[in-house]
């Protein structure tokens, strides 16, 4: 059973991570002659890309909601995830008949607070956070966490995810917000092993280590994914080119890492390690204020702990860029 062909599918919802989703969504429809997605967004200009390719624009959320029956959203924040609920609760469709799919990266709270609001209106709701960035949704190589009271549903969704946008799906619980938990504990680990790499290559560096060395041990020892992240540093990266955006937001990274952090006071523990990332990421956007509102990627406490160790925030990569002469 294929949740495209059983369904209508609509989509709130085209930042980076939403039109690369929606996109490939929208592709699998047009190639299986199946009708287009409907989105909404509150830019209209964003969804050029999937209207061109047969997707169907609605010029409200409750047209949206009216003329779908599974609907995704992708969002920025936890406030901006509340607002587009409440939307959708005040319209006059029967929710009834409707399941949301949340693929946003929210505090646990919010997604007990946003299912209990739809509950009321009789509406299922499934919380499934992604794991990646931009880059990985647009090749299909996400990893999804699903949690929500129907298994049968979760089912259907997770093979119907897992052959159009994710690489791999993994059905959590029956409560969304142990989905969301799950999210924010994998957000510490990037950030902790982004905050470790750092150091590492700082230490290096100060010692007369050769870069590249430690980086193909890195790879060679802890597999791929270290090994990315410490490309992001080494390439230059963590510091995109003036005017260039980041891959991973600075500023959302921030807000995913404080999650854990208050995940974790909120039962009685902490995230030490995730602390000293936090402490390392505001000050990497105070940097960036200071230099006019720079983008910064998320792995940009590399810079903090550099400048920590009496180097300069930007590595040899960057400082050798034809622009930064004017820094």
């Amino acid at each position: 059973m294929s949740l495209f062909a059983t369904y209508q599918v609509g989509w709130i919802g085209l930042g980076s991570m939403g039109l690369a989703m929606a996109t490939r969504i929208q592709d699998h429809l047009q190639a299986q002659g199946l009708p287009g997605l409907h989105y909404f967004n509150r830019t209209a200009s964003r969804g050029q890309q999937i209207l061109e390719r047969g997707a169907i624009q609605c010029q409200s959320i409750a047209e949206l909601v009216q003329k779908s029956s599974v609907i995704c959203i992708s969002m920025s924040d936890d406030n901006a995830l509340k607002n587009i609920i409440q939307q959708i609760s005040s319209t006059d469709s029967d929710l009834e008949t409707k399941t949301i799919v949340d693929t946003t990266t929210v505090h646990p709270d919010t997604t007990k607070e946003v299912a209990a609001l739809l509950s009321q209106r009789g509406a299922s709701f499934v919380a499934a956070p992604v794991f990646g960035t931009p880059p990985n949704a647009e090749k299909g190589e996400l990893m999804i966490a699903l949690a929500g009271p129907r298994r049968e549903f979760l089912n259907v969704l997770a093979q119907s995810f897992r052959d159009v946008i994710a690489q791999d799906v993994l059905i959590v619980s029956d409560l969304p917000e142990k989905a969301a938990l799950l999210k924010t504990l994998g957000n510490f680990v990037v950030a902790g092993i982004m905050e470790i790499i750092s150091e590492a290559h700082v230490l290096a560096e100060k010692s007369g280590l050769d870069s590249q060395l430690l980086e193909s041990f890195l790879g060679k020892k802890f597999g791929d994914a270290v090994h990315s992240d410490s490309s992001r540093l080494t390439t230059g990266v963590y510091i995109p080119a003036k005017g260039q955006k980041a891959t991973s937001d600075l500023h959302l990274a921030i807000k995913d890492v404080q999650h854990g952090i208050d995940s974790a006071e909120a039962v009685g523990t902490r995230l030490k390690v995730a602390e000293v990332a936090m402490e390392n990421l505001k000050r990497a956007r105070d940097y960036s204020d200071a230099h006019g509102g720079r983008a910064l990627d998320s792995s940009s406490l590399y810079g903090i702990v550099r400048e920590d160790a009496g180097l300069d925030f930007r590595n040899d990569i960057v400082r050798a860029r034809p622009e930064e002469e004017e820094h």
